[in-house]
C-alpha cells in the first residue's frame, strides 16, 4: 500500500510522499496505544470466550470501542487543530506546510471509524476469525484505497487523493459492521450456551 500509494504521489511532486511519510510517523502516536489497547483485549477475550462468560465478552469489547475511540478522537483533534505545529517537527518547508496541512485534517477524519474497525478486527482474531480481520484489511489497502487513489489522481488535485483514505476507511467500517453482524449472531450471542 505504502509503495502504491508513493507511487500515485510522487506524480505530483517529491513534497506529497514526504507528507505521507510524515503523515505515517505522526499517526503511529496515536494508532500506536489503540494497537496496545488491543494486545491487552484480545487474550481477555479468547480466555473468556473459552470460558464461555459471554458478558465478559461484551464487556470488554464495548469497553475497547469506547477507550480507543476516545485515543483517536483526541487524535483527530490534535490533527485538525495544530497540524502545522505538527509538521514543523519535521523541519516542514512552506510547500510541505501547504500540502501537508489539508492532508492531515482529511485523512484525520476516519481516525475515530478506524478505532471501532481496529478494535472488531482484534475481536475476530480472539474469537478465532482472524480471516474476517484479513480479509478487511485486503480490502481497505489494496481493493480500494490504491484504486480510490489512482482515481482521484486523475482529477489533477494533489488534495483529492487524500481523501481516498476516509473513503477506505468507510468502505472498511460497513465491512467491519457486516462481519460482526455475523460473528455476534453465529458465535457471541451463543457464548455459554
Amino acid at each position: 500500500m505504502t509503495y502504491g500509494m508513493n507511487r500515485i504521489l510522487i506524480t505530483f511532486t517529491d513534497t506529497a510522499t514526504a507528507v505521507f511519510g510524515v503523515y505515517f510517523k505522526l499517526q503511529s502516536f496515536v494508532f500506536m496505544p489503540v494497537f496496545g489497547l488491543n494486545n491487552g483485549m484480545v487474550p481477555i477475550i479468547a480466555y473468556n470466550y473459552g470460558a464461555g462468560n459471554k458478558e465478559r465478552v461484551v464487556k470488554t469489547f464495548k469497553l475497547s470501542v469506547c477507550y480507543a475511540v476516545a485515543i483517536m478522537a483526541a487524535g483527530v483533534v490534535i490533527m485538525q487543530c495544530i497540524p502545522d505545529r505538527l509538521l514543523l517537527l519535521f523541519e516542514a518547508s512552506e510547500t510541505m506546510l501547504d500540502i501537508g496541512v489539508p492532508a492531515l485534517r482529511i485523512i484525520s477524519t476516519c481516525f475515530v471509524v478506524a478505532a471501532f474497525c481496529i478494535v472488531t478486527g482484534s475481536v475476530f482474531q480472539a474469537l478465532g476469525y482472524a480471516w474476517y480481520s484479513m480479509i478487511n484489511s485486503i480490502c481497505r489497502q489494496l481493493v480500494v484505497l490504491l484504486p480510490a487513489a489512482y482515481l482521484l489522481a486523475l482529477t489533477g488535485k494533489l488534495q483529492n487523493v487524500w481523501w481516498s483514505f476516509p473513503i477506505a476507511e468507510v468502505m472498511s467500517a460497513s465491512v467491519t459492521v457486516f462481519f460482526l453482524a455475523r460473528i455476534w449472531k453465529r458465535v457471541i450471542s451463543r457464548i455459554g450456551e
